[in-house]
């Protein structure tokens, strides 16, 4: 036999139930927020990976030219450098831009076109501020990660390029 329903108990189940739904979902929104911040600091240590790379690579490069030093044309000759007649690798391969996904970077060049160092494409704001390695201490408050110039700067000493 079913019991009668007294006048307090109606709705009350609903009103929880939507309570629930509401609490989860403003969790949910927070988990995404933490999970997002954490996905781009994780895109900010492989662009700082990657722009290291390509920096050394340059370096490398600078350091074993032949005759005069001089600087890649192109971010391929850091993977075989076609001043050799045997394969001289300055770089294992090419990396992709964590932060914007693409394999484009910027390239930053002297005035004779060789390539001096790279820069990723993205204008996000860095959640990285501060706490950089001493060759990176430039980065510190910028504005954006196109502003995270991975620069070689050959030695004044070994007449470096404009």
């Amino acid at each position: 036999m079913a019991r009668p329903m007294l006048t307090g108990e109606r709705g009350f189940t609903l009103i929880g139930l939507l309570f629930l739904v509401a609490g989860l979902g403003v969790g949910m929104a927070a988990l995404g927020t933490v999970w997002q911040t954490a996905a781009q600091r994780e895109k900010e240590k492989e662009l700082l990976f990657a722009g290291t790379a390509y920096r050394r690579a340059i370096a490398s490069y600078w350091r074993a030219s032949p005759g005069l030093p001089r600087l890649p044309a192109t971010l391929d000759e850091l993977l075989l450098d076609p001043r050799f007649p045997h394969v001289v690798r300055h770089l294992r391969r090419r990396y992709a831009d964590p932060m914007t996904g693409g394999p484009e970077w910027g390239l930053v060049r002297d005035a004779a076109g060789g390539i001096v160092g790279v820069y990723s494409l993205s204008e996000r704001r860095p959640l990285k501020a501060a706490g950089f390695a001493s060759e990176l201490a430039a980065f510190e408050d910028a504005g954006s990660y196109r502003d995270w110039v991975f620069l070689f700067q050959p030695d004044a000493a070994a007449g470096g390029p404009g």
